[in-house]
């Protein structure tokens, strides 16, 4: 049977120039064959340790055939083809191996050792090919390969290196055993100084890895307090509604107020200062309303306010609200699309809206001529695809992904036109995924722009009804007929000076007469000794908040029946407003009414819910 190594076969059946031949028939024949070996490998250019390597397998070898044979022969050639290489065969007319799979594989063990030198000659040696039958005699093959900057050796060239072989005298078996423990000496050398470099890598690999350990912590500890920060921050972000927006509510309010002479002309001067304080607040205002409201959808704040509606009736409400916006620059036109046809739609209406809003505000801005066109289409598995393309400036690809990022603004000279926070598309990209949906863009520098937002028709997981729900807002009312319309006295408590001041302005334009409590200890006072005929409620207050006053009034028979309106900064959620409806609270208004007059209209239809006359 024959075995083979996997990069040669068939080795018996080479084409050959033979070289020399060695019979054993002693045992100082198995050390010239030793000697032999190396001088041919020193003449074929082998270093020295591929010299050591071919000695030792062949002494192996022809040691195994002295040894369990009685003889044989050692023949040295080069191969012509399929490339040149040292080969050498070594023959014997013994019993041959009856168990070689076995040596082979290393399953064999014996108390001479045979086997052991079989593989490792294989372990020196580019391939080994071994045939031995019982009976019959072993012939093993033993290949390597020629140095890679050999020349082909020719036949001549082949009888020159014969002649020079014959001209060397071998050496004396004490001389080759000297010679050998000097290769085996070296070779312990080498191998000790492998040791050492070996286990000083292995004490370089484990500082690098204590020191990646150790890297790895921190980079783990840095990672939680980033985390911790980032969470504080959103916290506190949003959790300060109130201490933000009220004073930015009255500055607003207050010019407003100036800025219609309510309390007397003002000159041109003063106009002009009041009107950039107004125009400071509104950019203000802007800046953190982004801020908060992005904060609030990375705390899990912002709940979803499922309506049903049409994308017509959506359309309808933006082209309205968007108009003002078109007088900045009448080369653009505002297209929507025909929203009829339809799917209704069963999600958050005020969240879509705001999505298109900032859309078509970006869209308006970096368009100097064209249209910007708004339309609508049924999306893949139950969406519906809203989309806002213009013919303006274009985004380059490389900062398409960008624009998605907080605090981004692409440069561009039309873009240093307009200043803006970098938050009203990352606040899109977010609202769009509180929906369950996604947002996209496409777009080339000087092509245009088209954003789109695709949602699911109908919103997965409803909540309950928020602020400006109005079920909730009239949950409790009055009987016209019951209250004293000549008296129409309403009891402000808010621990806010200036809200006061602007809430009882607001009041004065409607017929009513404001009586002011600065913290809800006084409210609850005066509700009780004034009776007033309804009652504009701060939540946030010092001491005792509106909750508390809320339920104080419930229980007491004398104030029980006063209309609570509340007006507030603060992000009423779906459990605070089901305990405020508990109440007679008749409306939840914010204090963030851009405009006087839609101030005083949100504050009229809720005194009107109290059954006050206005």
């Amino acid at each position: 049977m024959n075995f083979f190594d996997r990069k040669q076969n068939n080795l018996s059946e080479l084409s050959k120039l033979a070289i020399l031949t060695v019979e054993i028939r002693y045992e100082q024949d198995v050390v010239l064959a030793r000697q032999r070996a190396r001088q041919i490998a020193d003449q074929l250019g082998f270093d020295t340790q591929e010299q050591t390597r071919i000695s030792t397998a062949i002494s192996e070898i022809v040691r195994n055939a002295f040894l369990y044979a009685g003889g044989g022969k050692a023949e040295f050639s080069i191969t012509k083809e399929p490339s040149q290489a040292l080969l050498m065969r070594v023959s014997d007319s013994g019993s041959g191996i009856d168990n070689l799979p076995a040596i082979l594989s290393g399953n064999h063990r014996s108390t001479t050792g045979m086997g052991l030198g079989l593989i490792g000659t294989k372990r020196l040696m580019d391939a080994v090919e071994i045939d031995s039958q019982a009976g019959r005699g072993t012939i093993v093959y033993l290949l390597k390969y020629l140095p890679k900057h050999s020349a082909i050796l020719t036949q001549q060239q082949i009888g020159q290196l014969v002649d020079q072989l014959l001209r060397q005298d071998p050496q004396n078996p004490y001389a080759e055993v000297q010679q050998q423990n000097q290769e085996l000496l070296t070779a312990l050398e080498e191998l000790r100084q492998q040791q050492e470099e070996l286990t000083r890598l292995n004490q370089e690999l484990e500082d690098t890895n204590r020191g990646v350990v150790a890297l790895y912590a921190e980079l783990n500890d840095r990672a939680e307090s980033l985390q911790k920060a980032s969470e504080l921050k959103t916290r506190f972000l949003a959790d300060l509604s109130h201490e933000f927006r009220t004073p930015l509510n009255g500055i607003l309010n207050l010019s407003d107020m100036l800025l219609d002479h309510l309390d007397g002309d003002l000159g041109e001067e003063q106009e002009k200062q009041v009107t950039f304080i107004r125009r400071s607040a509104e950019s203000l205002t802007e800046l953190v309303n982004d801020l908060l409201d992005l904060a609030k959808v990375e705390a899990g704040k912002v709940e979803v306010n499922v309506t049903t509606f049409q994308v017509e009736e959506l359309f309808g409400a933006l082209r309205g609200m968007l108009r003002p916006l078109l007088s900045q620059n009448s080369a653009v036109k505002l297209v929507f699309e025909d929203g009829a046809n339809l799917p209704v739609l069963y999600t958050d209406e005020g969240k879509i809206s705001q999505i298109l809003r900032n859309f078509v505000s970006n869209a308006l801005k970096f368009t100097e001529c064209g249209e910007v066109r708004v339309s609508a289409k049924p999306g893949a598995d139950q969406t519906i695809v809203f989309t806002v393309s213009d013919t303006g400036i274009g985004i380059a690809i490389e900062d398409q992904q960008r624009i998605f990022e907080e605090f981004v603004q692409i440069d561009h000279p039309l873009q240093r036109r307009f200043k803006g926070t970098g938050l009203g598309l990352p606040l899109c990209k977010r609202l769009a995924e509180l929906l369950g949906g996604s947002i996209g863009v496409s777009s080339s520098l000087e092509g245009g722009s088209t954003f789109c937002v695709t949602l699911p028709i109908r919103y997965q997981t409803a909540s309950l009804p928020q602020p400006n729900d109005p079920k909730a807002q009239s949950t409790a009312s009055i009987n016209p007929s019951e209250v004293d319309q000549f008296a129409q006295k309403v009891l402000i408590i808010d621990d806010e000076a200036t809200s006061r001041y602007t809430i009882a302005h607001l009041l004065s334009q409607l017929s009513c007469t404001a009586i002011e409590a600065k913290d809800g200890y006084e409210g609850l006072y005066r509700a009780k000794t004034e009776q007033p005929n309804a009652i504009v409620l701060d939540l946030l207050m010092p001491g005792i908040d509106g909750f508390e006053v809320l339920e104080q009034l419930k229980a007491d028979s004398a104030t029980r029946a006063i209309p609570v309106i509340i007006m507030t900064s603060k992000q009423v959620s779906a459990t605070e407003l089901k305990q405020l409806t508990q109440t007679r609270v008749v409306a939840v208004l914010s204090k963030q009414a851009n405009l006087q007059s839609e101030a005083i209209a949100q504050l009229r239809t809720a005194l009107l819910d109290a059954g006050l006359t206005c």
